[in-house]
């Protein structure tokens, strides 16, 4: 037997979780006190209050809703042609609300600013709520919602396809699009938090839906290691989305002939005020969740200053956005555009100078009462390998090891170095059929499984392709062959106009391939393995590290490799029965 590999392990490749929380906070620490709010405390009588208020406020909703299909959409004051109606105004500030969740889940991701993990999950939330009030004006908007199926490339009864030269028809492809790769976005990333949530739960019928939702997963590193490859193609997809998403809000003003509309400015400012308006939303909610659920620990004002600190560069750009307006609406001399210049000047103030305050105190927002539960609003994903709280458990002997249906061995660790160290040293050996399970990712720990290439990117290219040739081939046939109509002289194959909607396809079905890719390659869902079985390994969501070892390994051997395992430091070793 070799020396072990934990006492020749130099100082500098000691390996630890990365520190995002601060002094005096651990990982395991964070996610006790996160997942204790959905699975520990009760429902507060706060809650059923805002439960009561907020449905009274949906059946407002409803009666306002039925009022509208019955009189008109003339009641939103749609008949002022220069004006932005009650219906357009709402539609552009619930998308633009929606693109600071997928902003701090895809671009801060890929700009590695860890400080995002105290507020992604209920960003990510907030942007699926404010997306799904934003589909329902351009729904109703139509007047006859029930047919509002004919704004999709799918047959009809009169025979009519989608107009994909018109921004509005752009515009549905993008917010659905939007919608889809962000819900795909917050339950990828929920996926590791369930399984906290199921490892965590205490009653049953708890255990039964976290499990069903987490899928199977189980923190294998093999599993971390396409799961992290799809998040980040999910951010790399969803960073050029989320610009062009607003941008084609902005089309559908900038492409008309209105004076003060019609203005090549529009796609980068209004792309600027959605993020501005989306950090502010954050805001709000952040202040209340932090009071509410005593959360000042983890949502510091350090996050509080840097989403101001963003408000306050998105701010300047809507600012500067607003005076190049009034500049060429001065001077073009056009006297309609001229008209315009009390409206937009009352804006530059608000925009700029509130952020001042907000950098420095909390208080100066509004109070609301968001009370989060069943799913965690921060970022389970934080857990410490340093923490000595240890459940009881012995390893299972006698008559487990004298059954013949053995699965493999299952070797528990104590910290990240070890059990990198341990299975580093287990593939030098020969051992080729074995896996190890962590609460977080560890990059070292899938390298030394042998574990450097994922074929998910090669799918997520096969997959936008598709999407790419796919959106195309709709605007074609659809515009040239099956629905030819002469629009203002326009040629029939109009390529830049087909642009937008064959952009959204191939995010759309590239997300799709990212994330059935990852599933399909990490076998989820699976409800059972073997390794569920092991008395301890509800830890490996905790702070806790298994390496289990196959018995399909051409090299295993129940006796030998147990002695191995022993001799690698291993903390306690179980037998596990398929």
């Amino acid at each position: 037997m070799r020396e072990n590999p934990l006492e020749s392990t130099p100082p500098d490749q000691t390996i630890s979780p990365p520190s995002v929380i601060g002094p005096g906070l651990t990982f395991s620490s964070v996610t006790d006190k996160i997942s204790s709010i959905a699975l520990s405390r009760r429902t507060p009588l706060g809650w059923f209050i805002g439960a009561g208020i907020s449905f009274l406020l949906a059946m407002l909703m409803l009666y306002t809703i039925g009022y509208l299909v019955l009189t008109g959409i003339g009641i939103w004051g749609n008949n002022i042609p220069v004006g932005w109606a009650f219906d357009i105004i709402n539609f552009v500030w619930w998308i633009g609300i929606g693109h600071a969740g997928t902003l701090i889940s895809a671009i801060l991701l890929l700009l590695r600013q860890q400080w995002r993990t105290s507020i992604n999950r209920f960003a990510e939330a907030m942007t699926l709520f404010a997306v799904a009030c934003a589909g329902l004006f351009p729904l109703l908007h139509t007047g006859r919602p029930w047919l509002a199926h004919w704004l999709f490339p799918v047959p009809n009864t009169m025979g009519v396809w989608p107009q994909f030269r018109s921004p509005l028809i752009w515009d549905v492809f993008a917010v659905s699009t939007y919608a889809t790769v962000s819900a795909l976005f917050w339950f990828i990333g929920l996926i590791p938090d369930l399984a906290t949530l199921r490892d965590r739960a205490k009653k049953h019928s708890a255990k039964i839906i976290y499990g069903m939702l987490a899928m199977g997963w189980r923190g294998s590193a093999r599993h971390w290691h396409r799961y992290e490859t799809a998040y980040l193609l999910l951010a790399g997809l969803a960073t050029p989305l989320v610009v062009s998403v607003h941008t084609v809000v902005s089309f559908d003003f900038a492409i008309g002939i209105v004076p003060g509309w019609h203005t090549t400015i529009f796609p980068p400012y209004f792309v600027a005020g959605a993020i501005y308006a989306g950090f502010a939303m954050v805001l709000t909610l952040a202040i209340p969740l932090r009071k509410w659920y005593g959360l000042e620990q983890y949502i510091t004002m350090r996050h509080l200053r840097n989403m101001s600190k963003i408000m306050l560069a998105t701010g300047l750009i809507v600012a500067y956005g607003y005076m190049m307006e009034t500049f060429m609406s001065w001077y073009s001399g056009n006297q309609f555009a001229q008209g315009l210049l009390t409206v937009v000047v009352g804006y530059v103030p608000a925009d700029v100078l509130g952020l001042v305050d907000v950098r420095r105190n909390d208080r100066v927002l509004l109070k609301l009462d968001v009370p989060f539960r069943s799913i965690p609003a921060d970022d389970l994903d934080l857990r410490n390998s340093d923490d000595s709280a240890r459940s009881s458990g012995e390893g299972v002997g006698g008559k487990e090891e004298a059954s013949m249906n053995v699965y493999g061995l299952m070797a528990e660790f104590e910290s990240p170095t070890a059990i990198v160290a341990a299975t580093r040293f287990a593939y030098e050996e020969g051992y080729r059929r074995m896996d190890a399970y962590s609460p977080y990712p560890i990059e070292e720990l899938s390298e030394a499984l042998g574990v450097h290439h994922s074929r998910l990117p090669f799918v997520v290219l096969i997959g936008g392709l598709i999407g790419c040739f796919g959106g195309y081939s709709l605007c074609y046939w659809v515009s040239a062959v099956a629905y030819p109509l002469n629009i203002g002289g326009r040629p029939l194959h109009s390529w830049p106009a087909f642009i937008p909607v064959t952009f959204e396809c191939t995010i759309l079905v590239a997300a799709l391939a990212a994330v059935f890719g990852m599933l399909a390659l990490n076998g989820l869902p699976q409800p059972y393995h073997p390794v569920f079985d092991a008395p301890r390994f509800e830890l490996a969501t905790r702070n806790t590290f298994f390496l289990c070892i196959e018995a399909r390994d051409p090299k295993f051997d129940i006796e030998k490799t147990r002695t191995f395992l022993h001799g690698l430091g291993a903390t306690d070793i179980v037998v596990l029965e398929r």
